[in-house]
């Protein structure tokens, strides 16, 4: 698989997290950064959006209003990109986030014009607060900004080495996909993101990658078209 020019990275909170601790696993977190940054180097531009789960799980709130649940999820994914933004400055880079709605001067309102010229600039782009909307999740929301800033593909750093058509933690037999389409995907109802994102990028051919945080060098290769996960094409 070629390099992508522009790609997304969606990173899950609950993977960045120290569950024994609390806060962040620091270690795990520069290793990112790391990676990252030797693709940035290489030309590659690189936008982020991090999952809420390690502060909220916003479907699991229902002792409160959906929307208010939802909200706090968004949040939640705010101070998880300032937090990781940080780390990425530590290691010599620069960066930006962008939200869809105000948050004082810790963040930027997000145009697709700011974007793409901190990305030409060649920043690092955080994308949090998903769309801004209640009962829109973080898939949604990285499928609607890469779609706006017309990525070449997703990359998805999940706990699990690829798609799979069915739980390999409940069936031994379950098989991996090394390659399989967007509309194979929807129409099996695999959960690699949410059916309203999986659908937005069905209807505008954005593929997938689907790889294994844990791998060493994971993000790094996937970052320069090295998959060792699955490829879900946008065919």
């Amino acid at each position: 698989m070629e390099k992508a020019r522009r790609v997304f990275l969606k990173l899950s909170g609950e993977a960045l997290a120290d569950k024994e601790k609390g806060g962040y696993k620091l270690p795990v977190v520069q290793d990112v950064a790391r990676q990252v940054k030797e693709a940035v180097d290489a030309g590659v531009q690189v936008c982020i959006v991090i999952g809420g789960g390690n502060y909220w799980r916003g479907r699991t709130g229902t002792e409160i209003d959906r929307t208010k649940s939802d909200q706090i999820g968004m949040l939640a994914t705010v101070m998880n990109c300032i937090y990781v933004s940080e780390v990425f400055r530590s290691e010599g880079m620069k960066t930006e986030i962008f939200t869809p709605f105000a948050v004082g001067a810790m963040t930027k309102l997000f145009s697709k014009d700011a974007a793409v010229q901190a990305l030409e600039d060649g920043e690092i782009c955080f994308f949090a607060g998903g769309t801004g909307h209640p009962f829109f999740s973080t898939d949604t929301g990285i499928a609607l900004r890469a779609l706006e800033l017309e990525a070449d593909m997703i990359l998805l750093a999940k706990a699990i080495d690829g798609v799979y058509d069915s739980d390999p933690a409940k069936n031994p037999n379950a098989k991996k996909y090394d390659v399989l389409s967007i509309h194979e995907m929807v129409e099996k109802k695999l959960e690699v993101i949410d059916r309203t994102a999986s659908v937005l990028c069905e209807q505008n051919h954005m593929a997938l990658v689907v790889f294994d945080l844990r791998e060493p060098s994971g993000i790094r290769d996937a970052l320069n078209g090295k998959i060792k996960g699955t490829v879900v094409t946008a065919d």
